[in-house]
């Protein structure tokens, strides 16, 4: 059954528009309407559920889905059986959103490794409640968000996390020196409802809207078999989840705002510039207690008050370049990540050709390449592509296994005898052999390149 279908025959038309639903009105004095401004309160609020389930909202959201794919949630189900069951069973559903008797279900549990050894906890909507959950988050965040305080960056439209490195860069720039570096302690998983539901119902008169969105809140977690009840978090995972968050935090941005702080958030990761330390721990002891009030804890392990220089901030860290000019820098901690990844892809035990290594490189190079591109410290690129060169040749180094192999096959490559004696006669290892000048002779960076590994510094 093609989307197309599902669609036309399937996803019936929104009620006609109720007056004051929607965008907030500017009537002039002769009654007409002339433009429209994002809604802040509970005016026009009442009725959203309806341009939830409209025909057009929820085809977005279904192609929205389809195109971040996703594994399975409880049920089992995926994406691509979604518009078979949407065929068969949408028009109940839809009546059951509007009704507010449209019960969420568990959500499955998955455990992702964390690089202190930790797991972060993900809970993975059913197919059909991501689609719900899209469908939410296209007409609430067009409504809320231009209200977001400018300082707050993650998972917001038109926003990214360059931008928020780029504002704290500006901010030491401007004579900032100290940060107040706070992150939250498990903040997704600590995400007391009732606070929540409280802020929202201060903003969102459709009750039942509010009555799903407390339904995804409590939905129950799923772990082999068994389903288990949740009484505080939003489970990551879903869609909707980092848009909550910010309506959460939104809370103490707008009071940082207020008393004329400079700030970068993204998402439970939030830097305060401030000139001293002084200023520094004033704000860190405000900043417990406003968080406080939203019954979220501050993890003091990983939270200071620092100079900016010495506190990272997104995987990347500011240095002072000539001329007392700040540049960015990728932290160390993401520079050890990263080459243990490499590390994993490029391990010598693993029984792979070298080309399939280097299919390997190309999945997982370009996007790291994309997102430290910012950082202004072409040195440390370039040495990555020497170590991760480095590392390819020892692969085929020890698929030739032997000393002997190894002189016949850089003979066949063309390399002259003595460089080929000077590397292989007094072998130690494959590692020192593979920085040898016979084998970037027989395996110089052009090979890689016609691989297709990516390069990280620019040619």
């Amino acid at each position: 059954m093609n989307l197309a279908t599902v669609t036309n025959q399937n996803f019936p038309k929104g009620k006609p528009p109720v007056d004051g639903v929607g965008e907030a009105r500017i009537v002039n004095r002769g009654g007409q309407t002339v433009g429209a401004e994002p809604e802040t309160g509970l005016s026009g609020t009442s009725h959203l559920m309806e341009q939830v389930v409209a025909r057009a909202n929820v085809q977005q959201a279904l192609d929205r889905v389809r195109k971040n794919q996703g594994s399975p949630g409880s049920d089992g189900m995926t994406v691509d059986e979604l518009p078979e069951y949407l065929n068969a069973h949408w028009q109940v559903i839809r009546q059951q959103l509007l009704d507010g008797r449209y019960c969420p279900a568990p959500v499955r549990r998955k455990e992702i490794p964390k690089d202190d050894g930790g797991v972060r906890e993900l809970g993975i909507p059913t197919v059909l409640d991501r689609l719900i959950q899209q469908a939410i988050l296209q007409v609430l965040q067009p409504r809320f968000d231009p209200t977001f305080s400018p300082h707050s960056y993650g998972f917001r439209p038109g926003r990214r996390a360059h931008d928020a490195v780029r504002a704290a860069q500006q901010y030491i720039q401007d004579g900032k020196m100290w940060v107040v570096d706070v992150d939250l302690e498990k903040f997704f998983d600590r995400v007391n409802h009732d606070v929540l539901m409280g802020r929202l119902a201060k903003r969102i008169a459709d009750k039942r809207l509010l009555r799903i969105i407390r339904g995804y809140l409590t939905a129950g977690i799923m772990l082999n078999g068994v389903v288990m009840d949740r009484d505080k978090g939003t489970p990551q995972g879903g869609p909707l989840s980092p848009f909550l968050a910010n309506m959460l935090l939104d809370e103490v941005d707008k009071e940082l705002e207020r008393r004329g702080h400079t700030f970068a958030r993204y998402a439970d990761d939030c830097n305060v510039y401030v000139r001293t330390e002084r200023a520094g721990q004033r704000v860190m002891a405000s900043l417990d207690r406003l968080y406080g009030k939203l019954r979220l804890r501050i993890n003091t392990n990983k939270s200071a008050v620092a100079k900016a220089t010495e506190r990272g901030f997104l995987g990347f860290g500011f240095w002072i370049g000539a001329g007392r000019v700040i540049k960015r820098r990728v932290t160390k901690k993401a520079l050890g990540k990263m080459r243990r990844r490499v590390k994993e892809l490029t391990g010598r035990c693993v029984g792979r050709s070298l080309e399939q290594v280097a299919g390997d490189l190309r999945k997982y190079l370009p996007g790291w390449r994309a997102y430290f591109s910012i950082a202004e410290t072409p040195k440390i690129f370039r040495e990555l592509d020497g170590w991760i060169r480095h590392r390819l040749r020892a692969i085929r180094l020890a698929q030739w296994k032997r000393s002997t192999t190894a002189y016949r096959e850089l003979r066949k490559c063309g390399v002259p005898v003595k460089q080929v004696y000077s590397a292989t006669h007094r072998f130690r290892s494959w590692w020192r052999m593979a920085n040898s000048q016979a084998l970037k002779m027989a395996l110089p960076n052009a090979v890689f390149d016609r691989m297709g590994v990516p390069r990280l510094a620019a040619v």
